[in-house]
């Protein structure tokens, strides 16, 4: 008993230091999970829109509340985020950009095009 009180601890969250290739793994991650549940919403939507202009107004005045923008709004990053990360992760399944310094620099790439691809879109949706 007294053995396993002297055995090392494993290295825990608490003590690395935050690296970009740790931010964008639990994003995709995480992008995932809200890509499936904003799925559930649009196909609330759609089930919505099939059952009548009654259920179609509720869900879809949901959808145009503030709350609800804010949700679609963070749903399209998701979007754009998994995609840019995904074809990050197909370039590096050709082994091209695994150094470190290329790792690096594409997860700020993936960041910053999907925030882009995101602002483009609902600007352009308000415009249009």
């Amino acid at each position: 008993m007294s053995q396993q009180a002297n055995r090392p601890l494993s290295p825990h969250i608490q003590i690395y230091r935050w690296q970009i290739a740790m931010l964008t793994s639990i994003a995709h991650r995480a992008s995932g999970i809200v890509l499936s549940l904003g799925s559930i919403f649009l196909a609330v939507w759609l089930i919505s829109a099939a059952s009548g202009p009654d259920a179609f107004a509720s869900v879809n005045g949901f959808a145009a509340s503030w709350f609800g923008q804010l949700l679609m709004f963070g749903w399209s990053f998701a979007l754009f985020y998994h995609l840019c990360n995904g074809i990050r992760h197909l370039v590096w399944d050709v082994g091209i950009g695994l150094d470190l310094e290329t790792a690096r620099m594409t997860g700020y790439v993936a960041i910053g095009v999907a925030a882009a691809l995101t602002l483009f879109v609902w600007i352009w949706a308000f415009i249009a």
